[in-house]
């Protein structure tokens, strides 16, 4: 049986499905060009990450498809009520990526609260001219420890970004109209680990507290941070987006930028994405990065080893 990796799959992935029996193929078909190509090679399964979109153009026209695969958490990209209508098995791998893209959170944190993303553009433009000029700018950094994060989205990428705060001493507080309640355990290297147990509170409490917010929902069709919440919010507050892009209002994001009432962002997707604003990308205190939260080699093995699982036990 073929399976069509056609956004990739990890090398794990791979040896897992040919040991199976199944023939794994790499190949990156362009978009208008995928039907003929699942026709052509009689191809049952479809391995998608962000960028390839699964309609019902390909639903109706593929009738070989059996399963559809997305490697990741949201599958926005994805018809996924219609393929399952047609008897598709379409899966996920929500587990996964959980601590790459809360690493990433961190990392844009981390370098918010000290200024990188502004550092690391001007320090080899004027670094040897302008040194003392640009320790002064950059002085007045700020510590995450004894800080408030609020999370809004408590699945399991929230708290394993909730799981990260702990660790480095900020208190933790989170809004999920589907989590009422919630325990998590914070693991060390030694085995040892603390449990903490939560209650969600309102989202209006969460703006009103935070002195950095971070986003963990899926795909919206409303704004769940919009021009009325950055106005509820700290002034200096620090948000983080690393989950879908239009789930934060860009436009009333950059005026909260400019009135100060939002010290800096980092985002790691966007409204327009793949062609994100120019004055998003040109923005001074914006952290950015090109949706990479799931991209580290340990969560691409993850991943392929969970999809190889599941399609093993769908197909064979």
């Amino acid at each position: 049986m073929n399976i069509l990796a056609n956004d990739g799959i990890s090398q794990t992935g791979i040896n897992e499905l040919e040991a199976a029996g199944f023939v794994v193929n790499t190949t990156t078909v362009a978009q208008e060009q995928l039907i003929k190509y699942i026709n052509d090679n009689g191809i049952v399964g479809l391995l998608v990450r962000s960028a390839t979109q699964v309609g019902k153009d390909i639903i109706d026209s593929c009738p070989s498809l059996k399963l559809i695969g997305r490697g990741g958490v949201g599958m926005d990209n994805i018809d996924v009520a219609y393929a399952r209508e047609k008897g598709i098995h379409v899966i996920n791998t929500p587990a996964a990526s959980s601590e790459s893209v809360a690493e990433l959170v961190f990392a844009h944190l981390f370098g918010g609260v000290r200024f990188l993303y502004d550092a690391n553009r001007n320090m080899p433009l004027d670094g040897d001219s302008k040194f003392k000029q640009l320790k002064k700018a950059y002085a007045g950094g700020t510590e995450l420890r004894g800080k408030t994060l609020g999370i809004i989205g408590f699945g399991r990428i929230g708290q394993a970004t909730a799981k990260i705060a702990l660790g480095i001493g900020m208190n933790v507080v989170y809004y999920d109209p589907y989590i009422e309640k919630s325990s998590i355990a914070v693991k060390f290297y030694d085995g040892q680990s603390i449990s903490f147990d939560f209650e969600g509170i309102s989202k209006e409490e969460l703006l009103k507290q935070a002195d950095f917010i971070s986003v963990h929902v899926p795909a919206q069709k409303e704004y769940v941070i919009g021009k009325r919440d950055f106005d509820m919010m700290k002034d200096g507050v620090g948000i983080v987006n690393a989950a879908r892009g239009g789930v934060i209002d860009e436009v009333a994001l950059v005026e909260a930028m400019e009135e100060e009432k939002v010290s800096f962002a980092g985002l790691d997707v966007y409204e327009s994405e793949p062609k994100p604003e120019i004055k998003i990308l040109m923005h001074p205190k914006i952290s950015l990065t090109p949706h990479i939260g799931a991209a580290t080699g340990e969560a691409q093995d993850r991943i392929g080893s969970e999809l190889a699982t599941q399609i093993i036990a769908l197909l064979k």
